[in-house]
């Protein structure tokens, strides 16, 4: 049993925040966290819903407002802009921006090295923000 409880903590980093992200884009409008706590199978407690939610808000992934006595959460950005929110925080967390970047886009596949090229060459043409 042990270990039945060990295995279903191991899940990627950010794997249930995506859970409850695409929960949540498919409601059809603001969710309480019970009803993604349905959406997901209610195999999750309700406080480890509640969990990650703050933890999107945090984020900026999400939003909430009051409904009577609780939240109802709707998304703020998608599985991309939530992978690219770890990403800036992971470069924010070291001392040499430079190597890092560096080291990121010599281990870039070609493809992924010319769509990072198309993307750069088009945040170019609209200018900084």
């Amino acid at each position: 049993m042990a270990e039945q409880r060990e295995g279903s903590r191991r899940r990627g980093q950010g794997e249930l925040e995506g859970l409850v992200l695409a929960a949540l884009r498919e409601a059809d409008g603001p969710a309480t966290a019970g009803w993604v706590r349905e959406r997901l199978g209610g195999g999750l407690a309700y406080t480890t819903v509640i969990t990650i939610l703050t933890r999107l808000l945090a984020k900026g992934a999400v939003t909430r407002e009051r409904a009577g006595r609780s939240f109802v959460w709707t998304p703020a950005s998608d599985q991309a802009g939530l992978a690219a929110h770890r990403m800036r925080r992971v470069l924010d967390a070291e001392g040499d921006r430079e190597a890092v970047l560096a080291s990121f886009v010599t281990g870039l596949g070609p493809d992924d090295e010319r769509l990072l090229r198309e993307l750069l060459g088009r945040s170019g043409d609209e200018g900084e923000d």
